[in-house]
């Protein structure tokens, strides 16, 4: 997918100017900052967080670009007022205690970006636009000058970690490495087709459904996913409502996006990827939503391009928001852990 170019302008928000230290004087520290940052896409102004960690003036440090979840999650991770975990805001937090600077946005549909040049017909986005959104932050990230160009990363949660493959061989330069927390691993609808079988088989189980009316059920949920494939009217009459007003949903406003969102297969993305580049890709025993068997493929993908790296990290007890159930309100340490393995590299000057 060739990049447009893009015009990049930065505010900072309450930005600290340091003068010039003389040649002879020893560098002085300069205290940790969160930087709010705009930068325009193609006609729209994309709101953001960059944080930049306590350092010493003049030191370059490395830095990650953190990408969001499908729907309209927004920099932190989050769709509100409903769904809060802050994914991406504690990402954040943990590495800026590793010196790491990142950089988060309001993707297209969130948080103060909202829908930008597409307001007034959202019918018209697609996936592309939100990976030449993602492309322009990183170009963005690669012009701080606090940042090392040589060491700035892709860390990308759901939806977000596909979009991390698919700029990776787009970018220049091209990412040092990529974290792909809990990826979108499969085209979009076999991955909704796996969920909505797996959904039909615990309420089927908790005798919601007979077996005779779940083989129904799944049937109808396979010939849906075919009569969208196919640009066919979806017949919803064997599905039970609320799969029904899914896949209504699927043929309304957000019919573009979904169509060029199901085209990527990502382990073909992955074949792209640059050797030698440095991949983490985890996901969770707990994790109904990327379950680690949807991650396969992907991963024998990534392994076949000699990418390097720790690779994947499968994590006992861990939900799709990296949360374990006993303390959901923080990250779960497995997955701090494989973080900070993944970043190792780049902390210690290696």
């Amino acid at each position: 997918m060739p990049l447009r170019r893009i015009a990049l302008t930065t505010l900072v928000a309450a930005a600290t100017t340091i003068a010039a230290s003389p040649a002879h004087a020893a560098p002085r520290n300069v205290p940790a900052e969160d930087r709010e940052v705009v930068f325009t896409v193609e006609g729209t102004r994309t709101y953001g967080t960059l944080h930049v960690p306590a350092h010493r003036s003049g030191q370059r440090l490395p830095a990650a670009l953190l990408l969001p979840g499908s729907g309209p999650t927004d920099r932190n991770g989050d769709q509100p007022p409903v769904l809060t975990p802050g994914t991406l805001a504690k990402v954040a937090a943990a590495l800026g205690e590793d010196t790491i600077i990142t950089l988060r946005f309001d993707k297209y549909g969130s948080g103060k970006t909202g829908l930008g040049a597409y307001t007034g017909h959202p019918e018209d986005i697609d996936y592309p636009a939100f990976a030449r959104q993602a492309a322009a932050a990183y170009t963005l990230l690669l012009r701080q000058p606090e940042t090392d160009r040589r060491a700035v990363s892709v860390i990308g949660h759901s939806e977000g970690a596909m979009t991390a493959l698919v700029i990776a061989d787009e970018v220049r330069p091209r990412p040092a490495g990529l974290a792909l927390l809990q990826p979108q691993a499969l085209r979009l609808l076999d991955l909704v087709a796996l969920q909505l079988h797996d959904q039909i088989a615990r309420a089927t189980e908790a005798g919601q459904f007979t077996p005779e009316q779940r083989r129904v059920i799944d049937a109808a949920v396979d010939r849906a996913i075919g009569d969208l494939r196919a640009h066919r009217p979806v017949d919803t009459t064997d599905l039970p409502a609320p799969v029904a007003q899914l896949f209504q949903s699927f043929e309304g406003v957000n019919r573009r996006f979904l169509d060029t969102d199901d085209a990527i297969y990502p382990p073909d993305v992955a074949r792209r990827l640059h050797p030698g580049t440095r991949v983490l890709l985890t996901c969770g025993t707990n994790d109904p939503q990327v379950p680690c068997a949807t991650t396969d493929a992907l991963t024998a993908t990534l392994r076949r391009a000699h990418a390097t790296g720790p690779g994947r990290a499968a994590l006992q007890g861990i939900d799709h928001n990296l949360r374990d159930a006993a303390h959901p309100d923080v990250l779960a340490a497995d997955a701090l852990a494989a973080l900070r393995e993944f970043t190792s590299r780049w902390r210690h000057g290696r």
